[in-house]
C-alpha cells in the first residue's frame, strides 16, 4: 500500500493509527490483529489513553457494519474539531478513518502543495476503477488546477497561471467552456473582481475546503469518506421521518438543526379535529352546504328548508351560536360563497334554480337578488380576490361576470358550469364544466380560454387551495383527486371515500393547508394528509351521506360537516374532560377510526373503542407514529 512518511515540512509524522507499517482493508480496518509485520512481539505493556494497560483491554473485533459506523462517527468528530477524541477512537477500535493515501491528498490539498497533491492523485488513482471512473479522475485534476491557478492570480502572478492555463489545464481536454471562461479572468483588474467574477472565496482554509468537499464525491467511500457523511444521513432520516408524519405541517421546513435527534420526528394532533364538539340541528331539512368565513368567525349553513343560518364562532369556547336565519330562497340553498372580507354572502340553489340571493351579514338584509333570465341556472359563484365582483352560472350554457349590485358586467356563453373559482391575478376564472374539464377562462381583451384539467368522469365539485396551485375535484364515481393547476397534472388519488353521482364538497385546511377533507355517500367524512393517499381519519357520526365540509381557515381545529340526516356537525380537538350530552340524548355518536398511511411503516392503527360513550375516544386510538 502507497504511503509517503514526509509531511510538507519534510519531517517525520508522529506515530498514527495509519501508519504505513500496518496494512488495512477496503473499509479502513487495521488488518493485522494485533500482530507486528516484520514477526516481532507485541508490546503488552503500552499504557492505554485511559490509564490501563493494553494487556488488560479487551480486544474488540468489529464487524463490517461498525467499522463503517466508527468511521463515521471518527468522521464527525474531526469535523467538530475533537481530533484527539477521533484518534482516541481509531486506536482504540482498531479502524482508519480513511485511506492513508487519502489523508496525504487531503494535507497537500489544504496546505496548496499541488504539486505533490497532483502526485497523491496518482497513487489514488490506482485505488478506483478506471473504466467507470476515468471521467472523475480528470475532474479531479481539473478541479486542482483550477484553484491553483486562481490562487497565481490572486497573488499577482500571471506568467505561472499563463502557464497552468496552456500547458496543464488546456492539455486536459477536459471542461473547455470552463477553461475560456477560467482565461477570461486574466482581465479582472482587481482581487475583488476577481472573487466576483469567479465566485471563489480566495486562496485559503476555506476555498480550499470546497475544492475538497467536491474533489471527496469523486473518490470511493472505501478511501475517503464523502463529506460530513453522519450528518447527511442523519439529515436524510429526518427527511424520511418527516415524509411519514401523518400530521406534518407543511410550512414547517423540518431540518437536521430544528429537530431533535434523540427522539422520532411527530407532529403531535393536539388541535387536530379529532372529535363531534356539536350537534347543530336547527335545519329542518337536509343541509346541502357549509362554509366558513374568511375570518374564520362565522359559519353559513344550507338547506333544503330554503334557509341559511350564519353561526357566530367562539375560537375560544370552541363553540356555535346561532346569529342568524336568512330564508326565502325558494329552491333550497345548495351552494354559499362568502366575501374575501366576510362581510357579504352569496346564496345560490339547485339545478332548476334561476335566481341568486346576495345578504349582507353585518347589516342582516338583503343586497340584491339577481334573476337575469328565467331560462338561467345560476348554481355556482365565486367573488373575485378584492371582493368586488363575482361570477356565477351553472350547467343550462353560460357564466356571467357581475358586480355587487347585481349589474351583469360580462357574460360568456356556451358553457355548462358547475364549478367556478378565481385565479389570483383577478382576472382568470376556472370553471369545471359537462365535459369533464376545467378550463381558465379571461374577459380580458381579446379573450382567452385554455384548458386545465381534463378528467375521464364528471367533476361533481372542485375547490382551489389559498396558493393558487393545487385543486380538488370530486369526480363522480371515482372519489377524490388532487391536480396541480401550475403543471396541469394528477398529483394524487385519495382513497376511502365513496363518490357516486350526488354533488360532494371537499376541501383544503388544517395548519397550512396540509390536509384535505371531503363528505361521502357512506355517511362518513374523511380527512387525508395532502401527501397520502390513504385517509388519515374517518370522522363517523352523521346517519346519512355527508354532502359538504368546511375547515376554518383561521382556527384549524374546527371542521364542520353538512348532512342530509338534517345536521351541522363541528368537530375538535378531543376533549376528555367534556360530557357531551347530546349523545346521550339521541343516541347518536362521534367516533374516529384511524388508519395508518401505506408510506408509513406504522402498525395499523387501533379502531375507536366501544363503550357506552363513543363521542369520547381516548389517545390510543389515533395512531400518528
Amino acid at each position: 500500500m502507497l504511503n509517503d512518511n514526509n509531511n510538507l515540512n519534510g519531517t517525520m509524522p508522529t506515530a498514527s493509527p495509519m501508519d504505513s507499517s500496518t496494512s488495512y482493508d477496503m473499509n479502513g480496518h487495521n488488518n493485522n490483529n494485533g500482530q507486528q509485520q516484520d514477526g516481532g512481539e507485541i508490546n503488552n505493556d503500552v499504557v492505554a489513553t485511559n490509564g490501563e494497560s493494553s494487556a488488560h483491554r479487551k480486544v474488540v473485533k468489529l464487524d463490517k457494519t461498525n467499522q463503517e459506523i466508527v468511521r463515521l462517527i471518527g468522521q464527525h468528530l474531526k469535523n467538530i474539531g475533537l481530533e484527539r477524541s477521533a484518534e482516541a477512537l481509531m486506536q482504540e477500535s482498531g479502524c482508519c478513518l480513511e485511506h492513508p493515501s487519502a489523508t496525504k491528498f487531503r494535507k497537500h490539498v489544504l496546505s496548496g502543495d499541488w504539486t505533490k497533491a497532483d502526485h497523491d492523485l496518482q497513487e489514488l488513482q490506482t485505488m478506483v476503477d478506471p473504466k467507470a471512473d476515468r471521467a472523475g479522475m480528470s475532474e479531479m485534476k481539473f478541479l486542482l488546477l483550477e484553484q491553483k491557478y486562481l490562487e497565481f492570480l490572486e497573488e499577482g502572478r500571471p506568467i505561472d497561471a499563463l502557464h497552468v492555463l496552456r500547458n496543464e489545464l488546456t492539455p486536459l481536454q477536459h471542461n473547455t467552456p470552463r477553461v475560456h471562461q477560467l482565461s477570461s479572468y486574466m482581465m479582472c483588474t482587481n482581487n475583488q473582481e476577481l472573487y466576483q467574477r469567479a465566485n471563489w472565496d480566495g486562496k485559503g482554509v476555506k476555498s480550499r475546503t470546497r475544492l475538497m468537499d467536491r474533489l471527496q464525491s469523486y473518490l470511493p467511500a472505501t478511501v475517503m469518506l464523502p463529506p460530513r457523511r453522519l450528518r447527511t444521513l442523519l439529515a436524510q432520516s429526518v427527511e424520511m421521518q418527516t415524509e411519514r408524519c401523518q400530521c406534518h405541517d407543511m410550512a414547517w421546513s423540518t431540518n437536521i438543526d430544528n429537530v431533535s435527534l434523540l427522539v422520532d420526528h411527530n407532529c403531535s394532533s393536539e388541535g387536530f379535529p379529532m372529535q363531534a364538539l356539536h350537534v347543530l340541528n336547527d335545519h329542518s331539512d337536509e343541509v346541502w352546504f357549509c362554509k366558513f368565513s374568511p375570518n374564520g368567525l362565522r359559519l353559513a349553513t344550507g338547506s333544503k328548508d330554503n334557509t341559511v343560518i350564519v353561526w357566530e364562532v367562539d375560537p375560544v369556547k370552541l363553540i356555535l351560536k346561532n346569529k342568524r336565519t336568512f330564508d326565502g330562497h325558494t329552491y333550497g340553498v345548495s351552494f354559499i360563497a362568502w366575501s374575501p372580507d366576510s362581510k357579504y354572502f352569496i346564496v345560490c340553489g339547485p339545478e332548476d334554480c334561476p335566481d341568486l340571493w346576495i345578504w349582507d351579514v353585518e347589516q342582516e338584509k338583503l343586497i340584491t337578488k339577481v334573476s337575469h333570465s328565467t331560462d338561467d341556472s345560476l348554481t355556482c359563484a365565486a367573488f373575485n380576490k378584492d371582493g368586488t365582483r363575482f361570477v356565477t352560472g351553472g350547467t343550462r350554457g353560460q357564466f356571467y361576470l357581475v358586480d355587487l349590485d347585481g349589474t351583469v358586467h360580462d357574460n360568456w356563453e356556451g358553457v355548462r358550469v358547475n364549478g367556478l373559482a378565481f385565479r389570483s391575478d383577478n382576472k382568470t376564472i376556472l370553471a369545471a364544466d359537462t365535459h369533464y374539464r376545467i378550463r381558465g377562462y379571461s374577459f380580458d381583451n381579446p379573450r382567452t380560454d385554455y384548458n386545465v384539467v381534463q378528467e375521464q368522469c364528471p367533476i361533481m365539485t372542485f375547490s382551489v387551495n389559498s396558493a393558487d396551485r393545487l385543486a380538488l375535484l370530486n369526480i363522480s364515481s371515482q372519489g377524490l383527486h388532487l391536480w396541480d393547476l401550475q403543471d396541469k397534472c394528477l398529483v394524487r388519488r385519495f382513497q376511502g371515500v365513496t363518490q357516486g353521482n350526488y354533488t360532494i364538497y371537499s376541501c383544503f385546511g388544517g395548519v397550512n393547508e396540509s390536509f384535505v377533507a371531503s363528505g361521502s355517500e357512506d355517511n362518513k367524512v374523511y380527512i387525508w394528509h395532502i401527501r397520502r393517499e390513504e385517509p388519515l381519519a374517518t370522522l363517523v357520526g352523521h346517519t346519512r351521506t355527508v354532502n359538504c365540509v368546511s375547515w376554518n381557515p383561521v382556527y384549524p381545529s374546527l371542521l364542520a360537516s353538512a348532512s342530509d340526516d338534517g345536521t351541522v356537525r363541528i368537530w375538535g380537538p378531543k376533549q376528555p374532560q367534556l360530557a357531551w350530552a347530546a349523545s346521550s340524548n339521541n343516541g347518536d355518536s362521534a367516533s374516529i377510526a384511524s388508519t395508518s398511511s401505506t408510506a408509513s411503516s406504522s402498525s395499523t392503527a387501533s379502531s375507536a373503542s366501544s363503550g357506552t360513550n363513543n363521542d369520547l375516544i381516548s389517545n390510543s386510538s389515533w395512531n400518528i407514529t
